[in-house]
């Protein structure tokens, strides 16, 4: 905690200060035009890969990026998608992931968290892009090892970008040509970043 404490004091000392104008507006409101979705992992960094400042993004985290179909049942990402795009107005959402995601290992073994219930029923969201890769590779059910990481971790991504389509208010702004959607994956070690073409299926280095 030293450190974290350190740094909210440089923060308050040092960075604050040079910016306190644009602290004072966002005060009062934000008008992002991003809402970026990614993992809860601590090595992606959303402002930090895109270069951006407070009020640019509209970040949501989870465990695996994962976007849970709409359903009648109330959740945080269900509200946090229908509230950026339906008050916030963003034009643009990105689902980010990334590589050596310990959530795809899950859903590539899933008696790793048996003793973790609410993991468990969360992964279960990325059931269908594991068995497409295991389809694809003619594998036996938990048949995927770590060669097929990178293949999977893809493969959700464009489930999930699916599962955002689902969702009414994104919907309806597709339809009207208000709103874009984005699957990138982010490679921790060389810092690349590739982005999912709709017409040719693949991903593609920005």
């Amino acid at each position: 905690m030293k450190k974290i404490l350190d740094g909210l004091k440089q923060f308050q000392k040092l960075i604050y200060p040079l910016h306190q104008a644009r602290f004072e507006e966002l005060a009062v409101n934000q008008d992002p035009d991003v809402l970026f979705i990614t993992c809860s992992d601590s090595r992606v960094d959303p402002n930090l890969i895109t270069q951006t400042d407070p009020g640019e993004l509209f970040i949501c985290r989870n465990a695996g990026n994962i976007v849970p179909p709409h359903s009648n049942e109330t959740g945080g990402m269900t509200a946090s998608i229908e509230y950026a795009v339906s008050v916030l107005n963003v034009k643009n959402i990105i689902i980010c992931g990334h590589s050596h995601c310990g959530a795809m290992k899950a859903a590539m073994h899933p008696e790793n968290v048996k003793n973790l219930p609410h993991v468990k029923v969360w992964i279960d969201h990325v059931r269908a892009a594991k068995e497409s890769v295991e389809f694809s590779h003619k594998c036996e059910p938990s048949g995927l090892d770590d060669s097929h990481l990178d293949e999977l971790t893809k493969q959700n991504i464009v489930l999930q970008l699916h599962h955002l389509k689902t969702h009414p208010s994104v919907f309806a702004k597709l339809n009207s040509g208000q709103l874009n959607l984005h699957g990138w994956i982010y490679n921790i070690k060389t810092g690349v970043v590739e982005s999912y073409n709709d017409e040719t299926k693949e991903f593609i280095t920005l």
